[in-house]
C-alpha cells in the first residue's frame, strides 16, 4: 500500500471514532433523565420558623357574686339582688337559656344536668328546684329563674307559717296538682285546687289574700310563679 494512501484510511478511521465517542457521550446523558447543571457556589437556606406555643386550656367562665333571691317581710314575695348572667353552656348544664331584655329568664333542662352547675352557669343562688316547686329537676322541665316581687310566691314544701305537726305530702300534692294544671293552662283548675285544698292549709290572712288576688285574676305568669 502506497504511503498516501494509507494516510487517507487512517484519517478516515479517526474522524469515525470522533463521531462515535461523540454519540455516545450524548446517550449517557439521555439516559440520566437531565442535562448536566452547572454546579452552584453555595445551598439556599431553609427558612427558620419560630414554633407556635399550645394554647393553655381555659376552664369555664365563673361568677365574681351568686344573686340571691331574697324574701321581703310578708315571706311571700321575692326578689333578686342582682341580674343573672348565662356564662355558657358547660358540663352538667346544657340546657337552653332564653332572655327578657337581656336577662336569662327560663332554663330548660337538659339530661344530665345538675342543678348547682346550673346556677353557677347562671349565677344564680342554687335554689331553683324550690323556686321551681320540685324536689329535683327533670329533663325538658322549664325552669324560671327571676320571681317578679310584685307576684306572690309559696314554698313548696309547706307554708311559711305552719306549724310542728303539719301535714307536708297532701300540701305538697296539690302544689304539684296546681303546677301541672297551670302548665295546662287550666285556670278553672288552679282555682279549684287552691279554693278547696290549698286556702285552707295557710293561716296568714296576708298570704291567702294575695294569692287569692292572683287566682282570681287567672294571669297564667303569675299563676306559673306560685305554683309552677
Amino acid at each position: 500500500m502506497s504511503t498516501a494512501k494509507f494516510s487517507t484510511t487512517f484519517a478516515g478511521l479517526a474522524l469515525t471514532a470522533l463521531a462515535l465517542a461523540g454519540c455516545t457521550a450524548t446517550t449517557a446523558a439521555d439516559a440520566a433523565g437531565k442535562s448536566p447543571e452547572a454546579p452552584t457556589s453555595a445551598a439556599i437556606a431553609n427558612p427558620v420558623t419560630e414554633a407556635t406555643p399550645t394554647p393553655e386550656p381555659t376552664e369555664p367562665a365563673t361568677c365574681d357574686g351568686m344573686s340571691e333571691v331574697v324574701s321581703y317581710a310578708d315571706d311571700w314575695s321575692w326578689a333578686r339582688q342582682a341580674p343573672l348572667r348565662d356564662l355558657g353552656a358547660r358540663e352538667f348544664a346544657q340546657g337552653t337559656v332564653t332572655f327578657d331584655d337581656g336577662n336569662p329568664s327560663t332554663y330548660t333542662v337538659a339530661p344530665g344536668d345538675v342543678q348547682a352547675v346550673i346556677a353557677e352557669r347562671l349565677c344564680a343562688y342554687p335554689s331553683l328546684d324550690s323556686m321551681n316547686h320540685t324536689r329535683m329537676i327533670q329533663p325538658g322541665q322549664v325552669l324560671w329563674l327571676s320571681p317578679n316581687p310584685d307576684t306572690p310566691w309559696v314554698p313548696f314544701f309547706n307554708p311559711m307559717d305552719a306549724e310542728a305537726g303539719f301535714q307536708q305530702i297532701p300540701y305538697q300534692n296539690a302544689i304539684t296538682a296546681a303546677g301541672a294544671a297551670v302548665d295546662a293552662g287550666d285556670v278553672t283548675a288552679v282555682r279549684a285546687i287552691w279554693n278547696d285544698t290549698l286556702k285552707g292549709m295557710f293561716t296568714n290572712q296576708d298570704t291567702i289574700d294575695a294569692v287569692q288576688k292572683v287566682v282570681d285574676a287567672g294571669d297564667l305568669d303569675a299563676l306559673r310563679q306560685l305554683f309552677s
